[in-house]
């Protein structure tokens, strides 16, 4: 399939003997798509907003819905630990955590990372303190971008379902550690239809975890053991190469998922930009909200559209260069922020651009709002569009939008 897909061309899953139709939560649907997966192991430590995960676990594995091992831990820390002992030992390995969590596992993502270990996590983006919030936005996660972890953002209950039970294919395929990220609130805490696979149709689409090298006593070996100069350069260069190979992967299992369920998300996502000279660029459920805008003015005959990126790690730059080819203008929105530069998508997207040819680099426009939980309104998103369309120049990195004054 194309690296850039158009959301109009998706097309509805047909009903499927087996295949239930269920009102879930966005963190019900992380915890239904887990048991569907399988797996082996849940190793979690409850913390806002993404604690009715584990809850939705604990009693779907309590009652036998799901034949798994649950750790009860007494942190984060000790719940990626959990993870990387179980997936080393040949398990098929789950957690989920928010905000602070994610931040005291990260010296275990980059153990997680560099060890090559499958282990999928959830992670409901909220913000980081202080002041203490339990609101979304995305800083959480892409303070690990450089984790060694694939990461996918999602914009819809169905999307969060369907991405969990590919992430664990990707993992085992490409040997990467993947984080499925969803918005506090918008989504964990807010139900929507969605289709559940049946297990049948799961299992065949997901084997068993056979993983290459395990622990096992009848064969010791070391892992993450002390590695010398002359070797450590070697594995960090394979990590790479695994995430390299991962956007093909991904491409395949999209393709292989559209075919039987009739759903696909693609690594970009295009909306209205068939003729668009502006884009706005946006990722996980801001992109909803900015459809109902991109609807609304193209009736106008404004010709603007949207870029929804899915997925950020690795960075899909071919699929990106695509989309924004003929477009003259991008405004980026970001409900992040790096300190002392600017969005971190805004930072990404220009360094992808840099490379393009001269008559396919739009301009980019950077816009940072959202923070902390803040709402990402329609009057906000036109806005910003109609700032980027009458301004020839960004006038800096980037412009803060709905600041209270």
């Amino acid at each position: 399939m194309a690296e850039t897909l158009s959301k109009e061309k998706k097309t509805p899953a047909a009903r499927r003997a087996g295949a239930e139709r269920l009102l879930l939560t966005g963190n019900e649907a992380v915890a239904r798509a887990v048991v569907r997966s399988r797996v082996q192991v849940v190793s979690a430590y409850p913390i806002t907003p993404q604690t009715t995960i584990i809850e939705e676990l604990a009693t779907l594995i309590h009652r036998g819905d799901l034949k798994a091992r649950y750790i009860n831990v007494e942190s984060e820390h000790s719940a990626m630990a959990g993870c990387i002992a179980a997936t080393s030992a040949g398990a098929r390995s789950f957690t989920a955590t928010s905000s602070q969590g994610l931040a005291l596992m990260h010296e275990l993502l980059h153990w997680a990372g560099g060890g090559r270990l499958p282990i999928v996590l959830a992670n409901v983006n909220r913000s980081m303190a202080p002041g203490w919030a339990i609101w979304t936005d995305q800083n959480d996660s892409l303070s690990q971008r450089d984790t060694g972890w694939i990461q996918f953002y999602c914009e819809e209950n169905q999307e969060v379902v369907d991405t969990v039970i590919q992430a664990f294919k990707l993992a085992e395929t490409v040997m990467l550690p993947v984080m499925v990220v969803l918005d506090a609130f918008v989504l964990s805490h807010t139900a929507e239809a969605v289709e559940l696979p049946s297990q049948e149709e799961v299992d065949d689409f997901l084997p068993p975890y056979r993983p290459p090298f395990r622990l096992d006593l009848d064969k010791p070996s070391s892992f993450g053991a002390l590695m010398r100069p002359e070797y450590y350069q070697e594995f960090r260069q394979k990590a790479q190469q695994a995430m390299e190979q991962a956007v093909g992967v991904i491409r395949e299992i999209d393709d292989d998922w559209h075919r039987r369920f009739g759903r696909r998300y693609g690594l970009v996502e295009t909306y209205g930009a068939e003729d668009a000279e502006t884009l706005f660029v946006a990722s996980a459920t801001v992109a909803s909200t900015a459809r109902i805008v991109i609807d609304r003015l193209r009736r106008k005959g404004r010709k603007v559209g949207l870029l929804k990126v899915r997925l950020f790690r690795p960075f899909p730059f071919h699929a990106l260069r695509t989309a924004v080819r003929r477009a003259k203008k991008l405004a980026v929105f970001d409900r992040n922020i790096s300190y002392g530069h600017h969005g971190i998508f805004c930072q990404e997207i220009k360094s992808a651009l840099y490379g393009a040819p001269s008559g396919e680099r739009p301009e980019v426009f950077g816009y940072v709002g959202g923070l902390g939980g803040r709402d990402v309104t329609p009057e906000m998103i036109e806005e910003i569009i109609e700032r980027t369309e009458r301004t020839d120049r960004p006038s800096g990195e980037f412009e803060w939008v709905g600041v209270r004054e």
